[in-house]
């Protein structure tokens, strides 16, 4: 009897094989009870695709699952290293900054330094001397697990806020009593607004305490520097001759000292004379600059020296054309060089006029003698 004329409905053959356990079944192997219920749990049809539109489709899948996944691992990328919250420094240079530390930012434990504003004036070494405006804030981390900010601040302290007639205080790099202004500021530029975030560590040391400060406080420091000037600072131009015996005669003793003024045996004028000794190469200053000099001054009378910032030990700082010194220093230094020498003779109209000045020694009808050295105009 062939196979097709074999009666339907057979009883099947026992098996003999033992059927395993479930549990002992590799998961590619087994499917829990009902988990395909109503998705193609009947026979399989057959697809509706040739091989080729099925192969497009496998590619076309291929490539989803590829873009999301680029799309989930940029997404990552950007969470992982999207900017942090920023301390915030807006407004002009050498005016007072509007300064914003989030609460939601951390001090860090090591020096960072940003410049916000690059200067072209010359860098800072150590043992410059420096003319700046600043602010500074203690930054402190918070100490209670509750709170959801992570440090609080608050300003200390501003120099943009000094009283009109105040005289600057210059900073001398190394010396400033901050470990970290002084290392942080070396290598930037006259010109530059520069942001300190000094750690505790780094910051006022025992003198701290004076300013509330404690040992865990780091310091925020936003510095303009406007000026800076070498240790041995000296006329920086051409070397100019004075032949005329009727003037004073002056000598240069080397950087970083005051020159040597003779004073002839002749009488003083009786008009202003300025004279360059030596002509420098910067800018020329104008009327509202404000110029950083050494400077020496001496009656003519006998030579004696009533004022010098070489015995000082530090520049000083003068404004220009705006009255804010002796009428003669105004007119002399006005249109003169940065780098120049210059000296100055002013007969007391040009001084300190017929009253004089008793506390410098200085009578109503002294002539005066400077020597100038422009050293730097202040940056603006």
């Amino acid at each position: 009897m062939s196979e097709d004329d074999k009666p339907r409905g057979e009883p099947a053959v026992k098996a003999k094989a033992k059927i395993p356990n479930a549990k002992n079944i590799r998961s590619p192997e087994f499917t829990p009870h009902g988990i395909s219920a109503g998705r193609g749990s009947g026979p399989s049809r057959p697809s509706g695709l040739t091989a080729a539109q099925a192969r497009k489709r496998r590619i076309a899948s291929t490539a989803g699952v590829v873009v999301a996944l680029a799309a989930i691992i940029g997404g990552t990328a950007y969470w992982v290293t999207r900017p942090g919250p920023d301390i915030s420094v807006s407004g002009k240079f050498a005016a007072e900054p509007k300064v914003k530390i989030p609460k939601s930012l951390e001090p860090a434990d090591k020096l960072k330094v940003t410049t916000a504003i690059k200067g072209n004036g010359p860098a800072i070494a150590d043992g410059d001397t420096m003319f700046v405006k600043y602010v500074f804030y203690q930054w402190s981390k918070t100490t209670s697990d509750e709170s959801k900010d992570k440090s609080t601040s608050k300003q200390l302290g501003s120099s943009y806020q000094q009283q009109q007639g105040q005289p600057d205080r210059p900073l001398v790099v190394g010396k400033s009593g901050v470990k970290g202004l002084d290392k942080g500021l070396i290598g930037q530029t006259a010109g530059s607004r520069v942001i300190l975030e000094i750690p505790p560590s780094m910051g006022f040391g025992e003198q701290g305490s004076q300013l509330g400060l404690t040992n865990k406080d780091s310091v925020l420091f936003v510095v303009d520097v406007q000026a800076t000037i070498r240790k041995s600072a000296a006329p920086q131009g051409t070397e100019k001759k004075l032949d005329d015996k009727k003037l004073p005669k002056v000598e240069d003793k080397g950087a970083g000292k005051a020159p040597k003024v003779t004073m002839p045996k002749e009488d003083a004028p009786s008009k202003l004379q300025v004279k360059t000794l030596v002509e420098g190469t910067g800018p020329a200053l104008a009327k509202g600059d404000e110029a950083v000099v050494n400077y020496q001054g001496q009656l003519w009378k006998d030579g004696k020296v009533f004022d010098s910032s070489w015995t000082s030990g530090q520049p000083a700082k003068f404004p220009i054309g705006t009255g804010g010194t002796v009428p003669g220093f105004d007119k002399g230094l006005t249109g003169a060089k940065v780098g120049s020498r210059v000296m100055l003779v002013l007969p007391p109209a040009e001084g300190y006029g017929k009253n004089g000045n008793p506390q410098a020694g200085i009578k109503g009808d002294d002539t005066l003698v400077f020597i100038v050295d422009i050293l730097a105009k202040m940056a603006k």
